[in-house]
């Protein structure tokens, strides 16, 4: 039995029509109805239905620049003459264009100078697909080219496009039905005499309201059926409806998989009777480093490692953290001997630690009971690949109260490990500049055997001592993301922050955190 829908497009295939676009315009229906239509069609075979997958390729805006002006390599080979050096090369425009130069063969680097290889060469198959590309986008078959695709593609110069695309056929059966042989639209049956000679409407769609309160199971003839049902005082024959068949999938909105990371964190800490503290993502290098006791002349200031403004920020009177990086006062300590100076403090970063953020609010809250952390991105100078970024999470969590001590520091963090899932946490000795002593946690992962996440320990005097803190503090920290690759299974740092559809709608959001 075929529907309404089903004759109509069977009809418009025998017809000729082979794509459902052209068919939904044709008949005036929705693309997505002709599909359905069109696949059950192909079930009863009807019809063929060959679904494929389209790729086109288009210019970008560089590419078009560069189809229109010319690649760089060639207006840079226009412009040699017999020759150029390289240090007349200023245009950052015809730089580009010296390595592919090179690499096509145009030209030479001899003693510091550039020089064409023989006569002007004709245009290139990378620069008449550009022409192509001009016109407008064009398949992956009508270029036909593959490896300059990928040149253009690897350049920036070009981008592609995916797109299904179905084609219908009609089969021999099918022109059959189409013709008269054999369609049934709706088959009137034989019922009992309130449906008399009454017609059985196709029924499409099911209703909640349809279900409930439809009459199922009517007689027909000697019997009784249930292919019909009664509902608004009309008589209706479903559609069969395979449930084995493969649905487009639907893919719902749902958080970040790293932003639940991020959550489900905070919520542990919260449970654990943390206040969540925040602060600014530029600082002064008086609290990311002078108020933690760092020296001012130690490595980590340098460029390579810290972003620094050309701006300067107001202090807090400095006397204490002077005399303590100076010669110690205030804590049995040497210091670090030298002059401590205030222009150097007070130099703005972008934050490369949320540590600053912590001794300010200790400073500002020198009075115990403290148990206070922070999840907060920070900036540091690395390079890009896939286990570094130049910016990422740190979570950080401080308790300063009388008479903590450096068991309790270890029970809160095997508390935390635990609940973040880790159920075999360890603890090995380690060096960090502002607590001691310092411990590294480590936790056991199958199939990695024991990572080290984070590091902990109690601030040294001299990180205490200049703002008036009597109390022993228990601090630790860790990077998020490392966490995030673990649990996510990742071995790319950088896709927690692309934008990866595919990734993101594969991640399924019940993942056990």
């Amino acid at each position: 039995m075929l529907s309404e829908n089903d004759v109509k497009v069977l009809k418009a295939i025998s017809e000729g029509q082979s794509d459902p676009q052209s068919i939904a315009e044709k008949l005036l229906m929705k693309v997505e109805a002709v599909r359905a239509a069109a696949d059950a069609l192909g079930e009863q075979g009807l019809i063929q239905v060959e679904k494929s997958v389209k790729v086109e390729f288009s210019l970008t805006d560089e590419g078009r620049k560069y189809a229109q002006d010319g690649l760089p390599e060639r207006n840079l080979l226009r412009s040699l003459g017999s020759g150029k050096p390289l240090s007349e090369l200023k245009d950052p425009a015809l730089k580009i264009g010296l390595g592919w130069l090179r690499k096509k063969g145009w030209a030479a680097i001899q003693a510091g100078e550039i020089k064409p290889l023989g006569s002007v060469p004709q245009p290139d198959k990378d620069e008449k697909m550009l022409q192509d590309l001009l016109a407008g986008p064009k398949s992956s078959a009508e270029l036909d080219i593959e490896k300059d695709l990928a040149d253009l593609k690897s350049r920036g110069l070009i981008a592609s496009s995916k797109s299904k695309e179905w084609l219908y056929k009609i089969t021999e059966e099918g022109e059959k039905c189409a013709y008269g042989m054999g369609i049934t639209l709706v088959q009137e049956p034989s019922v009992s005499s309130k449906f008399h000679s009454i017609k059985a409407h196709e029924l499409n769609q099911l209703t909640s309201d349809l279900i409930k309160n439809g009459k199922w199971g009517i007689k027909i003839g000697d019997g009784w059926s249930d292919d019909y049902v009664e509902y608004g005082g009309k008589l209706y024959h479903p559609r069969p409806y395979d449930v084995t068949l493969a649905a487009d999938r639907i893919y719902p909105g749902k958080k970040h998989p790293y932003q639940r990371l991020i959550d489900f964190m905070r919520e542990i800490m919260l449970e654990m009777g943390f206040v969540e503290i925040k602060g600014q993502i530029v600082q002064s290098s008086f609290w990311n480093f002078d108020a933690l006791f760092q020296p001012q002349d130690h490595p980590a200031r340098e460029m390579q490692d810290t972003f620094y403004l050309d701006s300067l920020a107001e202090i807090p009177d400095y006397t204490r953290v002077k005399e303590m990086h100076e010669c110690g006062k205030g804590a049995k300590s040497t210091g670090w001997g030298g002059c401590w100076r205030p222009e150097v403090a007070r130099q703005e970063v972008l934050r490369t630690h949320t540590t600053g953020v912590t001794i300010k609010y200790l400073a500002e809250h020198p009075e115990p009971p403290v148990k206070a952390f922070g999840i907060d991105r920070v900036y540091r100078r690395e390079a890009i690949d896939a286990t570094h970024t130049p910016e990422f999470e740190q979570l950080e969590g401080i308790v300063m109260d009388r008479d903590v001590t450096f068991s309790h520091l270890l029970g809160i963090l095997k508390e935390f490990y635990a609940k973040m899932g880790f159920e075999e946490v360890r603890f090995r000795p380690g060096y960090f500049p502002y607590t001691e002593p310092s411990v590294e946690p480590e936790v056991f992962i199958d199939g990695l055997g024991w990572v080290e996440l984070g590091g902990a320990g109690v601030f040294r005097k001299e990180v205490t001592a200049p703002f008036g803190i009597e109390h022993p503090v228990l601090a630790w920290g860790l990077g998020v993301s490392r966490v995030a690759m673990l649990k996510l299974g990742l071995k790319d740092l950088r896709l927690l922050y692309q934008s990866d559809v595919q990734w993101l709608r594969e991640t399924p959001v019940s993942i056990k955190l």
